[in-house]
């Protein structure tokens, strides 16, 4: 009986991590893209945007926003968001000349194209996701979405 249980215990451990990996292929992951590759209208009506500026890519806040957004990219998913960077202010790229970044600054973008929070430090997506739900373009979607069901 013994070896029959330590069997069956050996092949659900080898089963586990090939449905854990199955599982996790099928969710979509949240996309960070840079700054320098897009541009504004690409994402008009089709996504929210939150853009993280920074002087350095090695800037403590911006690699901790980027830490708080990757544990929270399921709730972005579920509000349609795409993260844009942009750590060379060299560049002189679109984002930084329409927004104006002063060192590290995190901003929220609806579907709209209008600027709905900016922040001179890293929030966590729970306040990030709160500030998407207030939005009535987010309302509506989640009263449709309800009514759909």
């Amino acid at each position: 009986m013994k070896k029959c249980l330590c069997a069956l215990a050996a092949c659900l451990s080898l089963a586990l991590p090939v449905s854990a990996q199955e599982a996790t292929e099928d969710i979509p992951e949240l996309a960070f893209l840079e700054a320098a590759d897009v541009t504004a209208e690409e994402f008009l009506w089709q996504a929210r945007l939150i853009v993280v500026f920074a002087d350095s890519p090695l800037d403590p806040r911006f690699a901790d926003q980027l830490s708080k957004l990757e544990d929270g990219a399921e709730a972005l998913l579920e509000r349609d968001v795409v993260v844009i960077t942009d750590t060379d202010p060299a560049v002189a790229s679109e984002w930084r000349e329409e927004l104006r970044p002063r060192g590290f600054m995190m901003v929220l973008i609806g579907k709209d194209g209008v600027i709905r929070l900016r922040k001179p430090f890293a929030w966590d997506v729970r306040e990030i996701s709160r500030s998407i739900d207030k939005i009535p373009l987010r309302q509506q979607e989640v009263r449709d979405r309800r009514a759909a069901e």
